[in-house]
């Protein structure tokens, strides 16, 4: 159940979007399409979009440049969170967060119950925040996709939703920095 509270103004996020995958091109990449089209008619902005190959270092330096750039708010990637033995977005990832959004895969495994039932156990879905951007991670079909969207990033990423979001918090994510000097 969505709960809104009087409107606020929208804050539009550039938002990188990376397709995690050996064979995916431009024109069968219909979970970064998904993603993309979803993004920006909730009117947020695409700073990028890239598919990297399930390769630890590859996506780590791709995400790293996006997280260094402070105009990047969130990097969604989809693919490689599965249990094969080239699925290693998790692995990539983990190393770079500041924080771990644990309830992220949580939601997210108990959503995609409703809909693939117990294949759900399999995702290896999650979420953090790398120096004060917000990085999710989602399975490579174009369903969990929208599941993910749909579902949890598209509210978390809408100031109007309550009792809480992630863009009121967003300039607080690096706080620790300011103490620090």
């Amino acid at each position: 159940m969505v709960h809104h509270h009087a409107k606020t103004k929208f804050i539009p996020l550039r938002i990188a979007v990376m397709t995690v995958s050996d064979s995916r091109t431009e024109e069968n990449d219909t979970s970064g399409k998904t993603l993309v089209d979803k993004l920006t008619a909730a009117g947020h902005q695409l700073a990028e979009k890239r598919i990297v190959p399930d390769d630890i270092y590859d996506m780590r330096a791709v995400v790293s440049g996006w997280i260094a750039d402070p105009e990047v708010s969130v990097v969604i990637s989809t693919g490689g969170t599965g249990l094969t033995g080239r699925d290693s977005t998790p692995e990539a990832m983990k190393p770079l967060y500041d924080k771990e959004i644990e309830g992220f895969g949580e939601l997210f495994r108990h959503l995609s119950y409703a809909e693939i039932s117990t294949s759900t156990i399999q995702s290896r879905a999650i979420a953090g925040v790398a120096n004060g951007t917000v990085l999710f991670s989602l399975p490579g079909s174009s369903g969990a996709c929208r599941t993910g969207w749909d579902q949890i990033i598209v509210h978390q990423l809408d100031g109007d939703y309550r009792p809480c979001n992630l863009i009121e918090i967003m300039p607080r994510m690096m706080e620790h920095l300011r103490s620090e000097s």
